[in-house]
This record gives structure tokens, C-alpha cells and sequence, in this order.
């Protein structure tokens, strides 16, 4: 007699996600691959009972994304009392438009003989163009409010639960003006087509950002409680201040290590800049690997702007104080040019902590390896000489680990202060350390990627190459996790 383990399969196994486009007789599959998650659908555990042989396909039209669900197993579980096999295409349409559900020769014959596709383009306007490996591609972006972008959109928004984890597919129903907030990017790669009458174009990935309206208060005014609507009827969506911040972001794994997501994460952050009403450009939940990706965009886009202030730690603040007005405390100012780096974080539209980070990163990138953790420099010596250490280099070193401390207590304020001293040093001294590590693997992952300077020393292997896999404030096991990282503990984008 079988097993319920022989009725059970992995979910992520049997689910394959395929990209079609027209051939000769009938379509073709581009690609094939499976989901990085099925929990949203089939449950925590991902597995579905009461199949043999099971094989979920969900298809996509190469060009508008017309989705298709076709299931086929090899037996069925017969229910016995209350136990039976998973309801399958139940499960499902939650997640995908209900054309997803016709039956396949009439998708076939869609897909195959779509009068439109010749002349598809993608809905919105043209924001950029690249190649890479002489392949052509194209970013396309429109608002939400577009019926033809909320339609490539609608077929899309399963693979947000497919690959984003904890995820949520946009709400496309809601009123015009709150539509008018969400611009879409998607991008595309153009492609000679396989037969006469197919498109041009295939989908590689898209974006989603939206206007986070940035109240900005008239101090001239006194503050008086007011009952007047919002938005004004006079008042259009894209003309108010606002944030632009991204809420989901993926590149289908076929186009993975290509680029393509330094290439849309520096196009969106091109309209911010171009858009004098956006103030900032900031993200939703960033997960580790987004977050690597854009420190290196945000530092390769930094980078030369600091190289051209000579922005630097200075070595010995005090020196700018008589004896007499010594100062226990360095203001931060005394150490780096705090109003020339405002001027610059809100000249490039980013936000304030992704700011600190980048510069946080390129200060250490200016400190030689052999005086950084990473080169093995003695923390001993400097936790006992301080500032006073002889060599310059040291001096810096000490002050960026200074400066290091004192973002992460200001962030985590609550949480070390309940600590005794002694346990708060040591849990500084060991996210300072992590942090080093991160900013150390970032680094290392930029080296020939960057023009050199002849005063910026390369970076030490240290750590994950992931970038901020490390950047953590240690805590203890019964702490509360959310609280005490530096990452959202769930991740979104």
C-alpha cells in the first residue's frame, strides 16, 4: 500500500513557469524554470498531496504576458474520508486572472495566431535603452492608471508570490487617482521574431514604484486643524512633493547575472532625478540581495562625487579646539564635512540611511587594507590609544569605527540602553565588526569595476559577498529579531 509520503511532492519541483512565443506549427518554449517559493499558495511546508507525476505549467505569451495554467499528473489519490488531494486549480485562481484557466488548444491558438503581436510595443513610454552581449534590450514605464499596463500587470502579479517572499500583489481595482500614484517599469529584450506575424519583444522583468506623498509644512503658517480634502480639487498627484519609493522589483531568473537589475534600479533612479517633484527615491523591505545590488549602484554613482570633494575623515578633530575648549564629545561635523554631504545625498535624491551606508562604505575604502580589520590591523592598540595612536591611517580607522557606533546607537537607542555597559560595548564592537565585513565583500565585489585612484586602497576579502549579509546589530536569541537588525525581517522586494 503507498505512502501519503508517495502521494506528496515539493510544490517548487512541480510547478514550471515557461515563456512562449510562435513557431512554426504551434508556440515555443523560451525558457523554463521553477518558483523560488510556493508557500503563498500550497502553505508553509510547500508540498502538494495526492499526485503522482504531477506537473502545474504556467505559461507566458513572450511579449503581453498571457498567462496559461495547464496541470497534468500521472494518478490521482482517491479521497478516503477527510483526507484528499489538494484542490488544485481551487488553490490557484486567487493567484492568476481567470483567462489563465481556458483550455490549451484555445491558448495555443492565441499565442500562435495573434493578430496584434506584430505591431506590439509595450505599453508607456521608452526610458532606456542597452545591450549587453550584443543582445538589445529596452525599459518601458507607465502609470498604473493605463489600462494596458494594468493589464500586463493583472498576468504578471502571480510571480510576485512565486519569487518575492512575503510579497503582496498590487490591488488594480482602486480608485483612478490612487492608480495615478503607481508608475510601472518593465523591461524587455528586443528579439527577431520567429515568425512573420510574432513580436518583437520579450519579457525580461518589471518594476513597481509609487508617489509616497512628502508632507512638507509652511513654518510660516500656524498649524491649524484642517477638514479641507485630499487631494485638493485643484491638486494633481504627480505635482505634489513626494518619495518615490519601489515596491516590488524582479528580473526573471533566464536574465539573472546579466546586469539587468543594476540597468532598472539606475533607470528608476534617473526618472527621481529628473522629476522635480520626487525628493527621494527609497525602497519597501529590501531583501539582502537587493540590498547588494543597489550599494554597489548607489556607490558606483557616489563614488566619483566624493573623489571630486576629496571627501575624507579627519584624522585629528581636536586639533580644531584650544585646550581650554576641549571638547569630551567630537561633533560629527569636526570629522566629516556634514553640510557638503547633506547637499550631496539631496542633490542624488537618496535616502538618508542607504546614504550613510554608501558613505560609511567609501570612507573605509579610503583607509589602506593593512589598517582596517581586514588586513589585520591590531584593535588592541587602538582600543587603548584611541585618537592618540601615531600612525594617521590608525587615527581614521578609530574615528570610522567612532562614527560606525554612533549610527548604530542612535538606530538601536532602545535596545542597547537596556543592556549594562560592559554587554553594550561588546554588542557594538560586534556589529561594527560585521558591518566592516559587509562594506569589506562589497568592495571586494567592485574591484574592476571602479577606475583607480591612486589614494583609494583596494578592498580585503572579508565576509559575504552578498554585501549587507552581515550588517546586523548582534543580539541575543531571546531578543526580538525585528528590533534588533538592521534589515526589515520581512522582505519584500
Amino acid at each position: 500500500m503507498a505512502s501519503e509520503e508517495d502521494w506528496s511532492c515539493d510544490a517548487n519541483d512541480a510547478v514550471h513557469i515557461t515563456v512562449v512565443q510562435p513557431g512554426e506549427t504551434k508556440p515555443k518554449t523560451l525558457s523554463t524554470f521553477h518558483p523560488q517559493f510556493t508557500y503563498p499558495i500550497f502553505g508553509d511546508e510547500e508540498r502538494i498531496f495526492g499526485y503522482k507525476g504531477l506537473i502545474v505549467r504556467l505559461r507566458f505569451a513572450a511579449h503581453d504576458l498571457r498567462p496559461h495554467i495547464h496541470i497534468s499528473y500521472d494518478d490521482r489519490f482517491k479521497a478516503v474520508a477527510d483526507t484528499a488531494a489538494v484542490d488544485l486549480l481551487g488553490s490557484l485562481k486567487p493567484f492568476a486572472p481567470e483567462e489563465a484557466f481556458t483550455n490549451l488548444p484555445e491558448y495555443e491558438k492565441a499565442v500562435q495566431d495573434d493578430p496584434s503581436a506584430k505591431e506590439f510595443k509595450p505599453p508607456g513610454l521608452l526610458v532606456n535603452s542597452y545591450e549587453v552581449d550584443d543582445r538589445k534590450y529596452e525599459i518601458w514605464a507607465g502609470s498604473l492608471a493605463d489600462p494596458e499596463v494594468r493589464l500586463l500587470l493583472d498576468r504578471a502579479q502571480i510571480l510576485v508570490s512565486l519569487f518575492i517572499e512575503a510579497g503582496t500583489p498590487l490591488t488594480t481595482d482602486d480608485p483612478q487617482w490612487t492608480l495615478e500614484r503607481w508608475t510601472i517599469y518593465f523591461v524587455y529584450e528586443k528579439v527577431a521574431p520567429p515568425t512573420p506575424t510574432a513580436s518583437a519583444y520579450s519579457i525580461v522583468g518589471y518594476a513597481t514604484a509609487y508617489r509616497y506623498w512628502l508632507y512638507q509644512r509652511d513654518r510660516s503658517e500656524t498649524p491649524a486643524v484642517k477638514s479641507d480634502p485630499f487631494p485638493g480639487p485643484e491638486a494633481k498627484i504627480s505635482e505634489l512633493p513626494a518619495r518615490l519609493r519601489i515596491a516590488q522589483f524582479l528580473v526573471l531568473p533566464p536574465h539573472h547575472r546579466s546586469g539587468h537589475g543594476t540597468h532598472l534600479y539606475t533607470t528608476i533612479h534617473a526618472t527621481c532625478l529628473a522629476d522635480p517633484t520626487i525628493v527621494e527615491l527609497t525602497v519597501e523591505d529590501p531583501n539582502e540581495q537587493f540590498d547588494a545590488l543597489r550599494d554597489t549602484a548607489d556607490y558606483c554613482l557616489l563614488r566619483p562625487e566624493f573623489l571630486k570633494h576629496d571627501v575624507n575623515i579627519n584624522p585629528d578633530p581636536y586639533e580644531a579646539y584650544s585646550k581650554k575648549k576641549r571638547l569630551k564629545v567630537v561633533p560629527t561635523a569636526a570629522l566629516i564635512p556634514t553640510k557638503m554631504l547633506v547637499d550631496i545625498r539631496t542633490s542624488f535624491k537618496i535616502e538618508s540611511t542607504q546614504f550613510a551606508h554608501i558613505l560609511e562604505m567609501y570612507l573605509l575604502s579610503r583607509i589602506p587594507s593593512r589598517n582596517r580589520l581586514s588586513g589585520g590591523a591590531n584593535l588592541a592598540r587602538l582600543l587603548i590609544k584611541k585618537h592618540k595612536i601615531d600612525d594617521v591611517e590608525d587615527r581614521r580607522y578609530y574615528w570610522w569605527r567612532m562614527l560606525i557606533k554612533q549610527r548604530l546607537f542612535k538606530k538601536h537607542r532602545s535596545l542597547l540602553t537596556e543592556l549594562d555597559a560592559t554587554d553594550r560595548v561588546e554588542k557594538l564592537d560586534e556589529t561594527v565588526r560585521n558591518v566592516e565585513e559587509g562594506y569589506d565583500a562589497t568592495l571586494q565585489a567592485l574591484e574592476g569595476r571602479l577606475p583607480d585612484v591612486q589614494d583609494e586602497s583596494p578592498a580585503a576579502v572579508s565576509g559575504s559577498r552578498n554585501g549587507r549579509v552581515k550588517r546586523k546589530l548582534t543580539i541575543s536569541d531571546d531578543e526580538d529579531e525585528e528590533n534588533g537588525t538592521e534589515l526589515t525581517k520581512r522582505p519584500k522586494v
